[in-house]
């Protein structure tokens, strides 16, 4: 089973793009962020044609999640059933498999208060996994917008003082973990970067100024199943690449 998560930035503009690296890589599930259009605009018959079922959360031309599924597609949930109006947070079950598409939120800065509204976001989310069903193997997959650690940052020094880098916001993730899941590009590669965004500007793609903040967090059992994990650099190339990459596991199931 092929699970794999991509911020698209504009599913609009990145819709041929999406297209082609469906055809061509073919995932059992695919997670989306930044749909950035509501319902009636979102590719429902298109992703059929290609043979995905699909669930939508949308937001017009902001946020917006999505998950793809070649292998079923069932029990969808969208937010944390709160008074949260920002389309960021979809669940579904998948071939037995329970999976979440996260748009966590950016914070912009350490003093704005979406800085407290993301920490809050991530509480929430831990808390959500902390209850969830453990005879059920999670993927929890998306843009976290944190480099869990400094290996995830081309120079941490650049950031100093910034958001994706804060103490509180790798605590966050941590205490995500903590209720017994794993990064899985981490695990599978300790020592490697595998930057998953990098700037519009200044070349940094090419330049390698890049962060990693495009997770898979998996049960351990599912880790344990996992045969491949990468981050696929080559969709980045060609025309109106979106800012991110996306990151794909392979899972013996």
């Amino acid at each position: 089973m092929i699970v794999a998560t991509w911020n698209v930035n504009s599913l609009t503009a990145r819709w041929p793009r999406v297209e082609e690296w469906l055809s061509a890589k073919s995932p059992d599930v695919l997670l989306i962020q930044e749909t950035k259009q509501n319902d009636e605009k979102y590719p429902f018959a298109a992703l059929r044609a290609l043979g995905y079922e699909s669930a939508h959360y949308g937001q017009g031309q902001w946020n917006g999640v999505a998950i793809l599924s070649k292998v079923g597609l069932s029990d969808v949930v969208r937010g944390f059933d709160d008074d949260d109006a920002e389309a960021r947070f979809i669940g579904a079950t998948c071939a037995d498999v329970r999976v979440y598409s996260c748009y966590v939120p950016n914070g912009r800065a350490l003093d704005d208060p979406h800085y407290v509204y993301k920490l809050a976001w991530l509480a929430k989310l831990r808390d959500l996994l902390a209850a969830r069903d453990r005879d059920q193997h999670v993927v929890v997959g998306g843009d976290f917008n944190v480099a869990p650690s400094d290996l995830d940052c081309y120079d941490p020094s650049v950031f100093e003082g910034g958001t994706h880098v804060s103490e509180p916001e790798r605590e966050a993730i941590r205490a995500i973990e903590a209720t017994g899941l794993v990064d899985l590009t981490r695990s599978m590669h300790p020592d490697e970067a595998n930057f998953t965004w990098w700037d519009y500007r200044n070349g940094s793609f090419h330049r390698g100024w890049g962060l990693r903040i495009d997770l898979l967090l998996v049960d351990p059992a599912l880790r344990a199943k996992a045969t491949s994990s990468y981050v696929d650099r080559e969709a980045r190339k060609g025309e109106k690449p979106s800012d991110h990459v996306p990151v794909v596991a392979d899972f013996a199931l």
